[in-house]
């Protein structure tokens, strides 16, 4: 057997493998959403007999407030009238009246533990059917994957000439995925992780600075505690556009770009001009993601590298075309250095290419840059 049949044969080994682990996930979550759903009928059940008992308890209340009240009338005719009874007879008003009250407290309990069963069924049951949902979301995105897995993704070694092209595919996957999740770690770590630990010891000092300095001191550590939760709201957000702009599937590139300059602009206090030219179109999926991350890319380097005051962005969509200029004030670069460890420019010059499209870079020390990026668009 050849080296490319081995190669075939160990990758559709491996896809066999991932589509019996995903199909098994799905049996499982499957299983889960049935136990839920019986669980469900169960607790709305002892929920309406629940309902149903506290309503009798009600009205069982309000005959046992008669019966007390009866009894307290009694008890007070007796005391008026202490020497016309018996020591005996005082005594059986007396003990009848402290019964009956004694039933009421009883009673009173009783209810209140069923109204917090109740309660406590009622939240369980939305906390069910919100679990139900994502289980029906999740089924619906394994079912997807499930079917580009057996109906695509079956044949990708097709698409693979020789073993060594595999490999190295296989491995730049791999390390692409690793540094991913390096990036995301370092990003969650160092951003909103380490701001949400500072929200949690300044939450514990609130109190204390309340009982020891006052209102006003502690309503500056409220501020400040909300200034950081703010932020961290800011890197989680941030990292949720890093993974996927949930508004780009919704509205497109250009409200989308806009959005995310906007969020930018805010949080880092740079001043970003955003001019769109063309009429705003939808494109298709690909070239929105890819033009979108192309953006991204230069305006973060612009924020974190360039030391820039001014971004300006343009982006021009015509039918054959897409046009994107990133400029800035900043202090600049050598294009022709390659740093190491530098993989930004990198990364957008293969998206760039991968696309049809050029990418051309104007910099220098001390007078900004400018990045300039045309995509075809394919019909």
């Amino acid at each position: 057997m050849s080296l490319i049949e081995n190669g075939e044969k160990a990758l559709n080994q491996i896809i066999d493998e991932m589509v019996d682990a995903v199909s098994h996930s799905k049996e499982e979550i499957l299983h889960i959403s049935e136990e839920t759903r019986k669980e469900i009928e169960n607790l709305e059940k002892e929920l309406e007999t629940l309902k149903r008992r506290v309503k009798e308890m009600i009205e069982e209340e309000k005959e046992l407030e008669k019966k007390v009240k009866k009894e307290r009338y009694r008890l007070s005719e007796v005391s008026k009238h202490f020497d016309k009874y018996s020591e005996e007879q005082v005594r059986e008003v007396y003990e009848r009246a402290h019964d009956m009250q004694t039933k009421l407290l009883v009673h009173r309990e009783k209810e209140k533990e069923i109204r917090r069963r109740r309660d406590e069924l009622e939240k369980r049951l939305k906390n069910l059917s919100r679990t139900i949902d994502r289980a029906e979301r999740l089924l619906s995105k394994i079912t997807t994957v499930l079917k580009y897995l057996t109906d695509d993704f079956q044949q990708v070694s097709d698409a693979i000439e020789d073993a060594k092209e595999k490999q190295a595919f296989g491995l730049k996957i791999i390390d692409a995925q690793e540094e991913e999740r390096r990036r995301l770690s370092r990003e969650i770590h160092d951003g909103p992780a380490q701001m949400l630990a500072n929200v949690l010891l300044r939450s514990d000092l609130v109190e204390r600075t309340f009982r020891q300095r006052g209102v006003e001191a502690a309503m500056k550590e409220v501020k400040e505690m909300r200034e950081n939760v703010r932020s961290a709201l800011y890197e989680v957000r941030r990292i949720i556009y890093d993974l996927r702009p949930m508004a780009l599937d919704d509205l497109g590139l250009i409200p989308t770009m806009r959005k995310y300059l906007d969020t930018v602009e805010e949080y880092h206090e740079k001043r970003i001009e955003f001019r769109s030219f063309g009429q705003e179109k939808r494109l298709d999926s690909k070239y929105e993601v890819a033009l979108f991350r192309l953006v991204q890319e230069a305006v973060q380097n612009a924020v974190k590298h360039a030391d820039a005051s001014l971004i300006q962005v343009k982006v021009e969509l015509t039918y054959q075309r897409v046009t994107m200029v990133v400029k800035d004030n900043g202090k600049g670069f050598n294009p022709d250095e390659k740093k190491e460890g530098s993989f930004g420019l990198i990364g957008m010059k293969e998206r760039v290419e991968m696309l049809d499209g050029d990418l051309s870079i104007d910099s220098a020390p001390g007078r900004g840059t400018k990045i300039e990026i045309k995509v075809p668009l394919k019909a």
